[in-house]
Parts: structure tokens; C-alpha cells; sequence
């Protein structure tokens, strides 16, 4: 893979919130070179669905390499199965669909996936006994823990601010109506041209620029990331929320880091890993 091959990079911050329109969800794009990443539609606020429309409408453009800050898949290899116990399937391509036939939920929603159907596999407190128990982790996210970037959060933990579980499945419901439209690594081989889909973890690009891999809080703070990934600076009218400097950031660093051959093939990822669980680009 390299640089040149895509003319664009796209960063896209999820969120698994109920109802049809979430504040949390934020687009940024940058061009090939070194130009600043731009926000695509600031100050509105997205629908999943429209996200999923704007994705889906890349595979007529140009081509696009697109992260999504949520995990692709839940943990699979260390266990056997997504959801022990369950009739449940055993690819990441299947239980995508398995997802999106068992939610009722508005706009890609899960909450109804974690909250009724799957209930039992879930930790949303102290009366589901020791959380331990459910902080199962993917490979991907032991390797980023192994090289210091801390501990990410499970898709199994449903509890507080921090927690990724909703998003994760709405996301995975996402990704089943993406089927077919635009490639999804590494369950999909990267294609030779055209767009291609990528799991991102923001904090990942922020310590990658040289940060701590915490939230840039000020526009100084965010110029001081992206030329630490070869990029020239933002210019903002008006304060940035968090969400917003992430996908700027990891937007330019997507594009800092696509002709490095190592991030498409680290050492972890295997065909088992590739079908089941999927990577985070930017970790290897």
C-alpha cells in the first residue's frame, strides 16, 4: 500500500447514543500532501445513517481510505465464540448480520442488542458480579496494551462515559449494510483501487504524533499533533470539541501512515484474527 494510492483520508468518530441524531459523531477529511484535515459538514449534526450514506457514496469517488473509531468486531479467538453459549455465528460477516436481525433500534442502533436480546453477556454494574469477568479483549488490543499505549476498553464493558459496547455493535450493524459496497480490512483484502474501510482507535494517532495519547484540549495542542504528523495546521473560528480534534488528528494520520507496509501486515494479525476478530489499523 501506498500513499499514492488514495487520494483521501477520512476519519469518522461513532457513537452508539439512542435516538436518530447524535452530537458525538464527527467527519474529517484530509487530502493527499500535507494540506490541514478539514471537518466535512461542521456544527451539523449526523445521523449513523447518513454516515453510512456518505461512506457508501465513496465507492463512486475518489478513492478514500476511512477509519471508524469503534471495534469492527467483538473478541472471538481467545474464547472460541463472540458470545459463548449462543447460536451465534462464527465469522465476523455473519454475526454483523446477526447483530443488525436481532436490534430494533432507531438509526443503527444497539442498545436493545445489549440491553435485552444479549443482556447476560454484558456488565452494566455491580449486580452483574465481578467485572472482571467480562473484560475480554481482542488481540489487536492486548498488542497496543504490550506496547504501552494503556488498556482500551472491552465491547463487553456497558457501563459509564468511557464505555464502547453501543457504539461498537451499532457499528457492526453499519457495517452489514456496508457489505458489498466498500471494502472492510481486513476481512476484505485491500483492493488494488477504489475506497477502503479501516478500524481506527484515535488515542492511537494522538500518541503517535508525539502526545501522551490524551485529549487535545486547545487549538495549539491539536497544530502541535498534526505536525507531528507531517501536517500543516488547523484553523478554527471557534473551539473544537473532543470528537472533533480526534478525527482531525487521526485524519492526517491516516495519511502519514498508509505507505507503511508494516500497519497492513503487523505481526499479530493472522487469517483467523483477519475473518473474526479484524485489527485496529495504526497498531502493530
Amino acid at each position: 500500500m501506498k500513499n499514492q494510492r488514495f487520494q483521501y483520508f477520512a476519519a469518522i468518530d461513532w457513537s452508539g447514543a439512542k435516538g436518530s441524531r447524535h452530537k458525538g459523531i464527527a467527519v474529517a477529511i484530509a487530502e493527499a500532501g500535507d494540506a490541514a484535515p478539514r471537518l466535512v459538514k461542521p456544527g451539523h449534526v449526523w445521523s449513523r445513517t447518513e454516515a453510512l450514506d456518505w461512506i457508501a457514496a465513496l465507492a463512486d469517488g475518489p478513492p478514500t481510505l476511512v477509519g471508524m473509531d469503534f471495534s469492527f468486531a467483538p473478541p472471538f479467538v481467545g474464547r472460541g465464540a463472540y458470545l459463548p453459549g449462543e447460536a451465534a455465528p462464527d465469522d465476523a460477516r455473519a454475526f454483523w448480520a446477526f447483530v443488525d436481525a436481532a436490534c430494533e433500534d432507531e438509526d443503527l442502533g444497539a442498545a436493545s442488542f445489549l440491553e435485552r436480546s444479549y443482556r447476560r453477556h454484558f456488565y452494566f454494574g455491580k449486580a452483574d458480579g465481578t467485572k472482571a469477568d467480562f473484560m475480554h479483549l481482542r488481540a489487536c488490543e492486548a498488542a497496543f496494551n504490550a506496547t504501552g499505549g494503556g488498556k482500551p476498553s472491552t465491547v463487553f464493558d456497558a457501563i459509564g462515559a468511557a464505555q464502547v459496547a453501543k457504539a461498537s455493535f451499532a457499528g457492526m450493524r453499519l457495517l452489514h449494510h456496508l457489505a458489498g459496497r466498500v471494502p472492510i480490512w481486513p476481512f476484505d483484502p485491500p483492493p488494488a483501487k477504489g475506497s477502503l474501510l479501516v478500524e481506527i482507535y484515535c488515542r492511537a494517532f494522538i500518541r503517535m504524533s508525539g502526545g501522551r495519547g490524551l485529549k487535545l484540549r486547545s487549538l495549539a495542542d491539536l497544530n502541535t499533533a498534526l505536525a507531528g504528523l507531517g501536517s500543516r495546521p488547523f484553523a478554527a473560528d471557534r473551539s473544537l470539541a473532543d470528537h472533533e480534534t480526534d478525527v482531525l488528528v487521526t485524519a492526517a494520520g491516516l495519511r502519514h501512515i498508509a505507505e507503511d507496509a508494516g500497519y497492513w501486515h503487523p505481526a499479530g494479525l493472522d487469517a483467523r484474527l483477519a475473518r473474526t476478530e479484524g485489527w485496529t489499523f495504526g497498531v502493530r
